[in-house]
């Protein structure tokens, strides 16, 4: 009797083979257009986290994330105080680091800023790249760059708003993440950017 061929799909060399929380995020998430404000800011969040840490740390805590931040509504989270900051540090479900919990409130506050003045930040973001993805159709996941121009711009704007852990290294992540960036390389089968939108 003859065994059943399975396809194994093929994915950009950082996914870790038979990590399931990794293939899901690669699969499901990174690289992919958003347009949710929420979503948007859960991830400027957490890749703000991860500074120091390993992706897959911070995945692995996204559940109690999003418990301890209120679903990452940047309403409720601008309005946190020093008492349930201070409980935040207590919590051994994230990250306690001081400083990433400040920012993850005064963030929310920049966040609404920009809400107000260009009616969503999904128009203030999309705007660096006149709303369209950059795909980048990367032959190997060699010579990924850590860093671009883009990511240098929406950077510094980012802090002249008021953003913390928002530095050029983290925000192209984060454009890599929401899909304003597509690197998925050539031999992924996401390759060439796909046009895949996240649910608004």
């Amino acid at each position: 009797m003859k065994r059943k061929r399975t396809a194994t799909r093929k994915r950009c060399r950082w996914v870790p083979d038979g990590d399931p929380d990794y293939i899901r995020y690669h699969d499901r998430e990174w690289g992919r257009p958003v347009h949710d404000d929420r979503l948007l800011f859960e991830m400027l969040i957490l890749e703000g986290a991860q500074a120091g840490l390993s992706w897959l740390t911070i995945l692995r805590k996204r559940a109690n994330y999003q418990k301890a931040f209120a679903g990452f509504d940047p309403n409720k989270v601008a309005r946190f105080d020093a008492a349930r900051k201070a409980a935040l540090l207590l919590d051994p479900g994230i990250v306690r680091n001081r400083l990433k919990i400040d920012s993850t409130v005064s963030n929310a506050r920049a966040f609404l800023a920009v809400h107000r003045e260009f009616g969503s930040f999904d128009h203030y973001l999309w705007s660096f790249v006149e709303q369209r993805p950059v795909v980048n159709r990367l032959p190997t996941g060699r010579g990924l760059p850590a860093r671009t121009e883009l990511s240098d711009r929406i950077s510094k704007d980012l802090k002249k708003r008021g953003f913390r852990f928002v530095g050029t290294t983290i925000i192209y992540a984060y454009l890599q993440a929401v899909g304003v960036v597509n690197d998925h390389i050539r031999g992924c089968f996401l390759y060439a950017g796909r046009r895949q939108r996240a649910p608004r």
